[in-house]
């Protein structure tokens, strides 16, 4: 999908295999950027690393961006998960933490978006000597879920067509289901994908390339069903947990201004963490895909980010 040339800097991707024989496929961006701390991106749900199309160029203009397809996800191997929300948040943790160690990565800026933002929080909770900045876009699996209806934030149409699934099913079966008219099904539930990378694409490649992400086995899918009740919410909330990353990990938070997640959560995360350093911002025009949303605003936000670390 998305092919060298494309791109004005260096690019290298592989499948990168784990000593446990699953492979992990990753892309890096300036390889030969080696004198500042790598950025590393964590995409979310039925998600992979050709979301940040937008993103790659400009983010690795002045350091080396790695980013991966997790496990059971993209064009990543998909083993079988543990079936409890813990042990399949530690699956996608470990993973993380033996692809850093396999790469040689000493510490990074460790960036997810959704899912992805909550495993980074996790990671972060066990690996803190790892991480020197830790970002955290539209993030998933914060808040602890309200006991009164009328708290819940009301997701975009598309969410609730596939939790409608949900309960019968993992997330994704209904594409899985479509076959062929997968890629159109994509493209009717989720136009704003189209419309979000129309400058790169003036076909239908985003949408065929999210319907292949999620086509196969759907591991890391069943994984996510385990760490969640109904859509919007975590098993085991990361605000109860947050508390946990050392004092010395700086947080960001980047909201889209119009997302359907619940957006307070960088306050909350900041009575958590009273000593520690804890920012949260917004970016207007832009809903829970941010970075493709608002690519640039998006883009220089994480790199002054990123230029504080060094």
């Amino acid at each position: 999908m998305w092919k060298p040339g494309s791109s004005s800097n260096k690019f290298l991707a592989r499948y990168v295999s784990l000593p446990n024989q699953n492979k992990i496929w990753t892309v890096t961006v300036s390889p030969e950027l080696k004198d500042r701390t790598p950025l590393v991106m964590v995409h979310g749900f039925g998600g992979g690393v050709g979301l940040w199309i937008l993103n790659m160029d400009s983010l690795s203009a002045r350091r080396t961006l790695h980013t991966f397809d997790l496990l059971g996800f993209g064009r990543s191997s998909r083993p079988t998960f543990p079936r409890d929300p813990e042990g399949a948040e530690d699956e996608f943790v470990t993973s993380i933490e033996t692809w850093r160690e396999t790469m040689g990565i000493p510490n990074m800026i460790l960036l997810g978006h959704s899912l992805g933002g909550f495993l980074a929080t996790s990671y972060s909770i066990k690996y803190p000597e790892r991480v020197k900045h830790l970002i955290l876009v539209d993030p998933w699996g914060f808040p602890l879920r309200p006991t009164d209806p009328s708290e819940i934030r009301a997701p975009p149409t598309w969410v609730k067509a596939v939790a409608s699934v949900l309960g019968r099913s993992n997330p994704l079966a209904v594409l899985r289901v479509a076959g062929p008219w997968g890629p159109g099904l994509v493209q009717r539930f989720r136009p704003d994908f189209k419309r979000k990378f129309a400058d790169f694409f003036e076909d239908d490649t985003i949408s065929e390339y999210i319907y292949h992400c999620n086509a196969q086995n759907p591991s890391g899918e069943t994984a996510f069903k385990a760490m969640m009740e109904s859509f919007g919410w975590a098993r085991r909330p990361m605000l109860d947990r947050i508390h946990l990353i050392r004092k010395d990990v700086p947080i960001t938070m980047i909201y889209g201004a119009n997302t359907w997640i619940d957006t307070s959560t960088g306050q909350k995360v900041k009575m958590q963490r009273p000593d520690s350093y804890v920012r949260d911002m917004e970016i207007e025009g832009a809903s829970h895909h941010v970075y493709a949303d608002q690519p640039h605003v998006f883009n220089a936000m994480v790199e002054e980010i990123c230029d504080s670390v060094d």
